[in-house]
């Protein structure tokens, strides 16, 4: 608006107009289609991506690079009012000129890149114009494998198979703020609303990028996809089972404490047709864990909000919160195979159940029907890795307040007598010199697979939250989901056998 005075708003509105005009006539120039998305969509689960796709599938087929489709939405989006002020002033012309967010047309331009692959470009009708880009990192994968000659074959966000995994791997390793910042520059420039060169000079123009929202995930493949939804669903039971909030904290590396902004917490999704997705929510931050066209395991984290991991927004940090990602997915990968690594060992019940010599004295076995040390080992479970281990003093708080015991239920010298019963069979060990314990590599899987054994068999985790009680008003049941239920019936007939 250089140059133009006083600001007003018919001076907005004919900015307004001036790049509502130049975009319809780039789409007529060009013959892009340019409509509204249509009302319907949602209800049937159409996306825009989706409408949009066979434009892309045919200017992939031309080998051609540019925009293929716009789309015209209705939107809120931040914009300036010029209003008169409240008191009169020496200047008649004088206007307030404020930031507000009200609805208005924004249009979505759909780009086949010739480095990023297929990206989505919004600009907003109104000053200050705001952009905002969707980037896959998949298709830039895609461009790089297909620029060195690599054979691939991807589906969706998914490579199924690649010749060379090495390359692959160096390619999404290769996107960095210096290829993106000057692609979305020039679409910027190209699609953008046009200023002219002395309007550039005297407001010294310039772009900033920042990250608003970022996924990344690590998939686990498997030769063989019979296996993947046994693991899956052991992995989600065991997930909502010992993922507690100490657990959470420690593996996306924040503090927990009373003011904590956000959740914290892990559940299980039922989606359609018998499909789950486990999530875990950290704050702004959510771990997602699900089965990917029955071919391998993905697990992807989601942010939100950069601050959450002590990072600025800036397009700049994507390679240290590329960093701090591969982190937290290693933690949460590595917490799932260590609680995944369990056989149902009976000999190894047998072997926990025999006495075991200290020195001159005896150390009772550990027993299955124990209720004393099935909730000790929950507690430590549930509690995490602390630093300083824990002390005496807040087990003992811990399983009171877990469940609901009084001190006379359970008092701190029978803690102290499973304390070291445990320390005797190698589950815990001592801190230092201090009266502080933990579980050991070897405590933490004895103590998962005793108390998962135990809810399998006397009461399932949460009534297993991949068994629900039919509804009539739900909708009829998957054959794999049928087939499912009637061999876990039959697996309870058997038990009830044995019982009898």
């Amino acid at each position: 608006m250089h140059g133009i005075y006083p600001i007003t708003k018919q001076a907005l509105r004919q900015r307004t107009q001036d790049y509502q005009h130049w975009v319809e006539a780039f789409a007529r120039n060009h013959r892009i289609p340019l409509q509204w998305p249509d009302p319907d969509r949602k209800k049937k689960g159409l996306r825009q991506e989706d409408f949009a796709r066979p434009y892309l599938v045919a200017m992939e087929r031309r080998q051609r690079f540019g925009v293929y489709f716009i789309f015209k939405t209705m939107e809120p989006g931040p914009n300036f009012r010029s209003c008169q002020p409240k008191y009169p002033t020496q200047d008649p012309d004088y206007r307030i000129i404020r930031r507000q967010w009200s609805r208005y047309t924004h249009y979505y331009f759909y780009i086949r890149d010739e480095v990023l692959g297929p990206i989505i470009l919004c600009v907003g009708s109104f000053l200050p114009f705001s952009t905002r880009y969707w980037i896959n990192g998949h298709s830039f994968i895609a461009v790089e494998l297909q620029r060195q000659g690599v054979r691939f074959h991807k589906h969706d966000n998914a490579f199924l198979s690649v010749s060379d995994p090495q390359a692959l791997q160096a390619a999404a390793d290769r996107l960095s703020p210096d290829i993106i910042r000057p692609r979305l520059d020039y679409w910027t420039l190209v699609l953008g609303p046009k200023f002219s060169k002395k309007e550039r000079t005297a407001i010294a123009l310039r772009r900033h990028y920042s990250l608003n929202q970022v996924e990344y995930c690590r998939n686990f493949v498997f030769r063989r996809n019979f296996p993947i939804h046994k693991l899956f669903q052991r992995s989600a039971e065991l997930a909502v089972f010992c993922l507690t909030a100490d657990k959470i904290a420690q593996i996306f590396g924040v503090r927990k404490h009373k003011r904590l902004r956000g959740k914290l917490h892990s559940m299980l999704e039922k989606l359609d047709h018998g499909h789950h997705v486990l999530r875990v929510y950290c704050k702004s931050l959510v771990a997602r864990l699900y089965e990917k066209f029955s071919t391998f395991l993905r697990l992807e984290i989601c942010v939100n909000r950069l601050k959450d991991l002590g990072l600025n927004k800036g397009l700049e940090n994507l390679g240290a919160l590329r960093e701090k990602l591969v982190v937290v997915t290693d933690r949460l990968a590595g917490l799932e195979a260590e609680l995944l690594n369990l056989h149902l060992d009976f000999p190894l019940f047998q072997r926990m159940a025999l006495p075991v010599s200290s020195g001159q004295s005896k150390i009772p076995g550990i027993k299955i029907h124990h209720t004393r040390m099935l909730r000790l080992m929950e507690v430590l479970l549930h509690g995490g890795p602390q630093l300083a281990g824990w002390r005496t003093s807040q087990i003992w708080q811990a399983l009171q307040t877990a469940f609901s015991l009084s001190p006379q239920d359970y008092t701190l010298n029978q803690l102290r007598y499973d304390l070291r019963k445990m320390k005797g069979h190698g589950l815990l060990e001592r801190v230092g010199k201090q009266y502080a314990y933990r579980l050991t590599e070897k405590g933490a899987r004895v103590s998962a697979m005793f108390v998962l054994f135990h809810k399998r068999i006397c009461g399932p985790v949460a009534n297993s939250l991949f068994h629900h009680p039919p509804r009539r008003r739900s909708p009829p049941p998957a054959k794999i989901e049928t087939a499912y239920h009637k061999a876990d019936a039959a697996i309870q007939n058997l038990v009830d056998l044995v019982a009898a």
